[in-house]
């Protein structure tokens, strides 16, 4: 008998780590005894999965979320599902994927950046007050029977903030097509250089997210305005923003070291062609391309406020820092510099992600479902 298994995240998009993890996650379980159903406002990728389309009409973020959330729990409740998986903070899931880790975590980091009326005005704004209460209330109740949490940060901070019971909370790291994303790729340096007119043996770091202000492009950008002036920057993504950063390069004096390539479907040739990644994210439970730029063998810059922290050796496979301190990251860039480094430093990162795979991810998943399920006393595949 299969397993009905329901997925629910509010829509897709094609950078989102979060959209990527679910489309991974129904490519690692297509061929499995399961039946899958994609909850969403919409999806353009859910290959083998029934998608159940809820999309209310909505005016603005607040009223988008709620009712979204009334939505999906509506199509919860007639569904029939053995379990219920959703990535949104909607009190009807008994499994919950933590992948955006913990809302008040996040606008304590954020205000570090924001003046102290912005930070205020913050805290204070309907939306945010909506989603402290909507996360507080689905980790707190009974219904919950799992949350699937992407790094020990998210667990802790979980564990930390609210009365979710130990045993309830489990860490499954995201997996990574390790064939897909591999070093062999560098065969495409020279043209993907080549045809984004990138300097054809400078070294060059690598800023891949859409977010500018979250994933912190305005402290690489600064960082890099202090590393060793032929070093270069290719930044991949988009922000409504964007401007306002290009600005800075410019009052920086690097514009000319920096190139915005904006948004990518296929992220295996940028890293081909890159020397190591750079994000010094505010906050980022655990960021995908960190994992794909490993597989590919780059060594990784992240901060301290990124779940990936948990698998850097500093030094050996990358390097860690606080998101707001730019001697470090400055320091950190001008020693991947030295491409002899670099190529040492970015073999061990492979090593380390090598045993993080898709089907790694896939059977803790059904690991958990399968407990999940026997402990109700229900038939699982």
């Amino acid at each position: 008998m299969s397993l009905r298994l329901a997925l629910i995240r509010q829509r897709y998009r094609p950078d989102g780590g979060a959209e990527r993890f679910v489309s991974r996650a129904i490519e690692a379980l297509e061929g499995e005894d399961i039946e899958l159903t994609v909850i969403a406002r919409s999806w353009e990728r859910h290959g083998p999965a029934r998608l159940l389309r809820c999309n209310p009409f909505h005016v603005g973020r607040l009223w988008r979320d709620r009712s979204f959330a009334r939505c999906a729990c509506r199509a919860v409740s007639a569904g029939g599902f053995d379990l219920v998986q959703s990535h949104e903070r909607i009190p009807c899931a008994e499994v919950y994927r933590a992948g955006d880790g913990v809302h008040a975590v996040w606008l304590e980091q954020r205000a570090r950046i924001l003046s102290p009326w912005r930070a205020w005005s913050m805290r204070n704004n309907p939306y945010h007050r909506y989603l402290l209460h909507t996360e507080k209330t689905l980790l707190e109740s009974p219904r919950l029977r799992a949350v699937i949490c992407n790094s020990r940060m998210v667990r802790d901070e979980i564990l930390a903030r609210f009365s979710t019971p130990a045993d309830r909370v489990h860490v499954i790291y995201n997996g990574v097509d390790t064939q897909r994303f591999h070093p062999r790729n560098r065969t495409h340096r020279e043209r993907f250089r080549r045809t984004h007119g990138l300097p054809a043996a400078a070294p060059l770091l690598l800023f891949a997210g859409s977010g500018f202000e979250r994933k912190g492009l305005s402290a690489t950008l600064r960082a890099l305005a202090r590393a060793p002036s032929g070093m270069h920057l290719a930044v991949i993504g988009t922000d409504k923003h964007g401007r306002r950063y290009r600005a800075l390069a410019r009052s920086l004096g690097i514009s000319e070291r920096v190139h915005f390539l904006g948004r990518m479907e296929d992220m295996t040739t940028a890293y081909a062609a890159a020397d190591a990644l750079v994000l010094p994210t505010l906050y980022d439970p655990f960021p995908n391309v960190t994992l794909e730029a490993m597989a590919s063998g780059l060594p990784v810059i992240v901060s301290q406020q990124a779940g990936t922290r948990e698998i850097i050796e500093e030094g050996v496979n990358g390097y860690t820092c606080d998101a707001l301190d730019l001697d470090h990251l400055a320091e950190h860039m001008a020693a991947l510099a030295d491409p002899a480094l670099a190529e040492q430093m970015g073999q061990a990162a492979r090593r380390t992600v090598e045993p993080m795979t898709l089907e790694a991810m896939n059977r803790a998943l059904r690991a958990l479902y399968a407990r999940l399920l026997s402990e109700t006393g229900r038939n699982h595949p």
